[in-house]
């Protein structure tokens, strides 16, 4: 049985890779469960999750299962908010045929994601990125957008802006790199807004948002988060990664939805609709589009199969 590591599965992935990978698995037949979601109180002022996602090819092919973990708190502690594992099985037979790191797994396929849907909402000539957050997952969405579209500026705001300075500093080269200190201006000049934050608060307001604007919204996974404010989704054409799991789990969109904003007519696709050619996406130029990724564990299975593959190769 493989053990992979972190450093394996970055040598052998490209955003370019797991973007098709993703968009074959969502055309595929392939069965996904209900994932477990269990809240873990660690005290007055955390509440840990459990996530427990598997999925199999529906013909032979593979089984997976990710095993992660959420410590919102972590941050104060200098270690990653996210940790997992993910065993891969032989479809046929149950045979576990490796181990790997899941927060890699998980920082590749969630950033590919977003891309992929990018591909499909925004405009085709998408130049400038904002994205709101400096965690783990900013430099994987950053290279996974520049994959989806012509993106040459990109800026990063944060809470700390410390920390948004520091990722720019860090990052800036090829693409054009800069810490944002005002939110709201840096909204109004995105072409493409991705947001991976733990927020329970909206931090991206509607009123802010230009005509041809993309709203990718990542972080929030739970009823109570959330990262954009009712008129944002009301005033966007709305999608998400599985209506199933977005309408019931992202607070982006069960918010709105509680409240009567948007109904779940108004959720005009997810990645199943556009991969498989059942909604075109982008209609117009000046349409605002809002994507909703909660995650989904097809995005896991086609990642641990890719690095599995190229692993053997």
């Amino acid at each position: 049985m493989l053990v992979v590591v972190a450093a394996q599965v970055g040598k052998v992935l490209t955003p370019g890779l797991v973007i098709e990978a993703l968009r074959e698995a969502f055309q595929a037949p392939i069965t996904v469960p209900v994932r477990h979601h269990h809240s873990i109180p660690r005290g007055a002022d955390e509440t840990a999750t459990l996530l427990l996602m598997p999925a199999w090819q529906t013909s032979g092919g593979y089984i997976g299962v990710k095993i992660a973990s959420v410590f919102p708190l972590n941050a104060q502690r200098n270690a990653p908010s996210v940790e997992a594992s993910y065993l891969l099985m032989a479809g046929d037979t149950g045979t576990p045929l490796a181990v790997m790191d899941g927060r890699a797994i998980t920082l590749w396929r969630t950033a590919a994601a977003s891309a992929l849907a990018a591909g499909y909402l925004a405009k085709p000539n998408a130049s400038r990125l904002l994205i709101v957050g400096a965690g783990a997952l900013a430099p994987y969405l950053i290279r996974a957008h520049a994959t989806a579209r012509p993106i040459s500026e990109v800026e990063i705001w944060n809470r700390d802006a410390s920390k948004a300075e520091h990722l720019a500093a860090r990052l800036d080269g090829a693409l054009r790199v800069r810490a944002a200190p005002d939110l709201e201006a840096a909204v109004r000049r995105a072409d493409v807004i991705s947001a991976a934050t733990l927020s329970t608060e909206p931090l991206i307001k509607g009123a802010w948002l230009q005509p041809g604007t993309h709203v990718d919204l990542v972080g929030g996974f739970t009823p109570k988060m959330r990262e954009a404010d009712d008129d944002c989704v009301r005033k966007a054409s709305v999608f998400a990664d599985t209506r199933a799991g977005a309408s019931k789990e992202a607070g982006d969109l069960v918010q709105p939805l509680q409240a009567g904003v948007i109904t779940e007519k108004d959720i005009k696709g997810d990645l199943f609709d556009l991969c498989r050619g059942l909604h075109p996406g982008r209609a117009r130029a000046d349409e605002i589009t809002f994507f909703k990724s909660v995650g989904t564990a097809i995005e896991d299975l086609a990642a641990a199969v890719l690095v599995y593959n190229r692993v053997k190769a």
